[in-house]
């Protein structure tokens, strides 16, 4: 122990004179960053005097440089590159080596590439009955690369369509296989595009990297679902509810053209939208007697024959996809019912409409009420409403105008102006029944308003809108009218109390009064009073004859119909009863509605209809009762009676 430590300084001397000799480094390995700037000295070489260092053949070529005595680095490192570095140091003597020295360089890695995508945009073909959790495309079709070979992935699925990311997911956040979540649906998500997303780093470290790609995912159709008869009743997209077909047919007749069902013709279609193979139709059962046909491609079904007594057919039809692959049945009900008495039936017993002065033929009518419209004349069949297309309409009484369809057009030049009448004739070719309406069709020199207003309802006296007939005097001939009545009441009047004061005069002065205590002082004339609600009596002009067109084909206007019971055109009724209580002298309504034979009084009945020939008779009474009036201390008598007739002049006044 004593000798090593005697030994120690000679070794300390000796290696430093053997340092003093030959070349020496302070390292042999080193590290460096790749991409380190290489101006910088890597270290310093010493050599000895008269010495001399330079880089071996086995140094990395091009990757040192030696300057004086400092070995630089003679290109930037890349780890991707070269991970190690080596100097092969050698120092000579003149032509002999003295000494070889070996350095190296550890490149350390750093982030310093971005991840790629191998593509761009990625489309794939995914089949609508993919299952659930299924692996649709795979990790190594969908990852990014990374130069920085020790750098791990991070991957995030971003929809691009809305409500996509519900059916497809990543496995995991550094596995970017994408499975599927949800089923498809073809007809609402035929396709959905993603972009994925892929990071070198976690979100929080520096420096960090991404890239992205665009995914599509495009639903392929499957045969899934059956033939969809429409309407369906419900559906939610991947079900339907078939729709079930309804119609009525005449017995006896056999139907030309495709039977009319509710809620529409047979008809179906692929529930597989896009597949949309084409569908066959046919009747499965119901039709034994082969009463109906199918036709394959369009599905309307038709009569082969008449039915001849009432029955209810319940045909079975099958929708079959050309493919074979698919079908579904629904039910067609048909009714037959008996035709015998079924008739078309108008809405209006009468139409207007307005047409120029000077319209040449084939000029379509206008609706009066809404002159932008044409006139349409449509009936019904109230048996068969869903016949329409056999119901024919003809004009026949006037050669001005002619049908098209349900249009009215005229059928010659209109030279004059006026106003028109045409009757129409609806005829239901399957039934032969028969319904007539009459056109009132005014021909203006004025354009029709666009207010709706009907100046044929104007001209000829009646107001927009009203129903035929409704109107029956103009305002001057109410005003004679009314002129007439008030003068002949007032004469009534006069005549019936001076008659009622000769034959009951004694009696009015006991008990006469009493009751007139309770009646309203005075009477209203009701037969013209103002009734606001009753829109019939409004007055409007007559038509000018002058202006008719000279048509001896046009028929008579309708009749319109009398006014209802309800019209204002009758007195109020007197008092039934005097004093006395109700006895047969006693005092009794002299003015009444209905003529009264019986004895007792004397009465003035009026006509009830306004619009028939109107009376006012004076009912006499009969000799026997006047004779007993006279008996019982009446001061009328036969003589009172004459003079009565003589102040009216007659028994009955007609007006």
């Amino acid at each position: 122990m004593g000798t090593w430590v005697l030994l120690l300084p000679l070794l300390f001397a000796a290696e430093a004179q053997a340092q003093g000799t030959v070349c020496s480094v302070e390292k042999t390995f080193l590290t460096v960053e790749e991409n380190t700037n290489p101006g910088e000295p890597l270290l310093d070489i010493y050599v000895p005097e008269g010495q001399q260092v330079t880089l071996g053949p086995s140094s990395t070529p091009f990757a040192f440089r030696i300057q004086g005595n400092q070995l630089f680095l003679n290109v930037t490192p890349d780890y991707e590159a070269n991970t190690m570095l080596e100097a092969h140091l050698e120092c000579r003597s003149g032509d002999s080596a003295v000494t070889q020295l070996r350095v190296f360089v550890s490149v350390l890695d750093v982030n310093d590439n971005p991840p790629r995508f191998p593509y761009e945009t990625k489309l794939w073909e995914v089949p609508e009955d993919t299952r659930v959790n299924t692996t649709v495309v795979s990790e190594t079709e969908l990852e990014a690369q990374d130069q920085d070979k020790d750098n791990v992935l991070f991957y995030t699925l971003q929809e691009v369509t809305l409500g996509a990311s519900s059916f497809f997911s990543l496995v995991g956040a550094n596995r970017p296989a994408l499975r599927l979540d949800q089923s498809l649906d073809l007809e609402r998500w035929p396709n959905m595009t993603f972009r994925l997303l892929a990071r070198d780093t976690q979100e929080t470290a520096e420096p960090s990297h991404t890239a992205t790609a665009t995914l599509v995912l495009e639903v392929q159709p499957v045969d899934l679902r059956p033939p969809w008869f429409l309407p369906c009743s419900y559906s939610d997209g991947l079900v339907c509810i078939h729709a079930q077909y309804h119609g009525a047919v005449p017995t006896g007749h056999r139907l030309p053209g495709p039977l009319i069902l509710h809620p529409g013709p047979v008809y179906a279609v692929d529930g597989d939208r896009g597949i949309n193979q084409p569908i066959k139709y046919s009747i499965i059962t119901g039709n034994e007697d082969s009463t109906f046909s199918i036709s394959a491609d369009s599905g309307n079904l038709t009569m082969t024959k008449s039915i001849p007594n009432a029955k209810t057919f319940l045909l079975v039809v099958k929708g079959e996809q050309a493919d074979n692959a698919q079908y579904s049945v629904t039910q067609v009900t048909v009714e037959a019912r008996n035709a015998s008495g079924s008739v078309p039936h108008f809405t209006q017993s009468l139409y207007r409409g307005t047409v120029g002065l000077g319209s040449g033929a084939g000029v379509a009518i206008k609706d009066a009420a809404d002159p932008s419209q044409p006139l349409r004349i449509r009936a019904q069949d109230p048996e068969f409403p869903d016949l329409n297309s056999a119901i024919t309409y003809r004009i026949t009484n006037n050669s001005y105008f002619r049908m098209d369809g349900e249009a009215v057009l005229t059928a010659a030049s209109l030279e004059h102006a006026g106003v028109f009448y045409a009757e129409v004739e609806a005829k239901n070719t399957v039934s032969s029944g028969t319904a007539t309406t009459v056109v009132e069709i005014q021909v203006s020199e004025q354009e029709p308003s666009p207010t709706g207003t009907s100046e044929t309802a104007r001209t000829e006296g009646r107001p927009d809108g009203g129903q035929a007939g409704a109107r029956r005097f103009s305002e001057a001939e109410m005003a004679a009218l009314g002129g007439v009545l008030s003068a002949l009441l007032l004469l009534a009047l006069a005549a019936l109390t001076v008659l009622v004061y000769k034959l009951y005069g004694h009696r009015l002065v006991c008990g006469f009064g009493r009751a007139l205590k309770s009646q309203p002082q005075g009477f209203d004339n009701q037969a013209f009073l103002n009734d606001s609600d009753d829109a019939n009596w409004v007055p409007a002009p007559s038509p000018s004859p002058s202006h008719a067109l000279p048509a001896p084909q046009e028929p008579k206007p309708p009749e319109p119909a009398p006014p209802s019971p309800e019209t204002p055109s009758r007195l109020p009724e007197a008092p039934a009863k005097g004093a006395d209580g109700g006895s047969p002298a006693a005092v009794r309504s002299i003015l009444t509605k209905e003529r009264r034979l019986e004895g007792g009084y004397k009465a003035v009945w009026f006509g009830e209809d306004i619009g028939a020939e109107a009376d006012v008779v004076v009912l006499n009474t009969p000799a026997s009762e006047v004779g007993g009036a006279g008996d019982s201390g009446s001061e009328g008598s036969g003589d009172e009676a004459a003079d009565a007739q003589d102040v009216l002049g007659t028994d009955s006044i007609h007006f």
